[in-house]
């Protein structure tokens, strides 16, 4: 850790806080059986906001190839995660005219969650996924992967191989990487003269206004406005043209990036409006910034009083998922097993194992109808709609759903 902070955009001091969640392990560092006696590294998850560009960050405190070279985290296990990505290849097809002549590229492409729906389209892909154990999913099911962290290394490679795109996607990936600038960078190298960019990420403002701090862990480096993301962009060369806001996790934005010298699409009204409103919201001034401590220390209160209240009164509560966010939220919160006696989860790779930090057991959705839980704790709010009709059958026995983001609510 440095002795003083610095932003890992501009390289101004970090002296602002914008949370301070303690100290908390890797969100995604599941613990096996046998590894349940021993010790656990545990790293602050403080949060500033740069005085001069605004970014919202994390210190490093662990080398990226610690935390995504094997990755406990499958896109594919999300039914609105793959609707999601259908829709959006679709769009992409029309709008961009893509062909069996084009190229795209996806960063960080997981388990060929979406680039698949490229594939079944013929149109050639190549996906880049630093996790092994993911990317063999992907080439297993017909999409090109290349095993490695992307960069300008990286990108350079690929350029000098001749392949270049007309898309590159960065999908929950801009938040993941340490080196901002040589990544956005690396873009701006392999994207064609007339080529795209989008990425999407979970807006800061939706983070701050739906009181979302579970999604602060230390796989997400990085948390960012329209404000900030163009500063980024913009000092590589690359304009944002357009943004859409999505509802996903907890409310996302996608934004469409080209070539400065490239003036053929011209910036939306939708870029301009969405900067207003963040003007409005006063995220290009500290203190913008400065209520949201508070309010995530209210937000644990709460939560806290339901739990202990529902625990007085003889409640068995189970969680539903392993998210990383989930951990954020148990760990602050000290949750442990004298509030949720086990959680499940679909993914097979989690199961079996304990969550890190609390050590809740992770066992099969199965284990809901044989326990009966009166609360059904829902760690992944992002989709608890699915997760609702999933799961309607805990009404049988009375049962309700726990959703704690952005305050504790019970869904019968």
């Amino acid at each position: 850790m440095n002795e003083q902070a610095t932003c890992r955009f501009c390289g101004a001091p970090l002296t602002v806080t914008f949370v301070d969640l303690g100290m908390s392990p890797l969100c995604e560092s599941y613990v096996p059986a046998e590894k349940i006696n021993s010790m656990e590294p545990f790293y602050p998850l403080h949060v500033y906001v740069c005085g001069s560009c605004f970014l919202v960050q994390l210190e490093q405190y662990v080398d990226s190839s610690e935390i995504f070279t094997e990755y406990a985290y499958f896109s594919s296990y999300s039914n609105d995660w793959l609707k999601h990505s259908e829709r959006y290849v679709a769009m992409a097809v029309e709008r961009f005219g893509l062909g069996r002549s084009s190229q795209v590229i996806e960063l960080a492409s997981n388990d060929g969650y979406l680039l698949q729906y490229f594939v079944k389209r013929g149109i050639p892909v190549l996906g880049i996924e630093p996790a092994v154990n993911v990317a063999q999913v992907a080439v297993a099911k017909g999409v090109p992967t290349r095993v490695e962290f992307f960069g300008v290394k990286s990108a350079r490679r690929l350029v000098t191989q001749g392949a270049t795109a007309d898309l590159v996607i960065g999908n929950n990936v801009l938040a993941q990487v340490p080196d901002v600038n040589d990544f956005v960078e690396g873009i701006k190298l392999i994207l064609k003269p007339e080529g795209t960019v989008t990425i999407e990420f979970p807006h800061l403002a939706k983070l701050m206004e739906q009181n979302q701090f579970d999604t602060i862990y230390h796989e997400h480096f990085s948390y960012f406005s329209l404000l900030s993301a163009e500063a980024i962009f913009a000092s590589h060369g690359l304009t944002i043209y357009d943004v859409e806001e999505l509802p996903t996790h907890g409310g996302s934005l996608r934004i469409f990036a080209r070539h400065r010298e490239s003036g053929r699409l011209l910036v939306t009204g939708r870029v301009k409006d969405l900067r207003r409103r963040e003007d409005l919201l006063s995220l290009g001034r500290l203190d913008g910034y400065e209520a949201f401590g508070e309010q995530v220390k209210e937000t644990k209160r709460k939560l806290l009083e339901f739990l202990i209240g529902a625990k007085r009164q003889g409640k068995r509560i189970a969680g539903y998922g392993a998210p990383g966010k989930g951990n954020t939220l148990l760990n602050y919160c000290g949750i442990r097993t004298d509030f949720i006696d086990f959680t499940v989860d679909r993914n097979p790779y989690k199961q079996g194992k304990f969550l890190p930090g609390t050590h809740i057991p992770i066992l099969h959705p199965d284990r809901i109808r044989e326990a009966k839980p009166d609360y059904l704790f829902i760690l992944p709010w992002n989709f608890k709609e699915e997760i609702i009709e999933q799961e309607s059958y805990i009404r049988q026995w009375g049962g309700s759903f726990l959703i704690p983001i952005p305050e504790v609510r019970v869904v019968p």
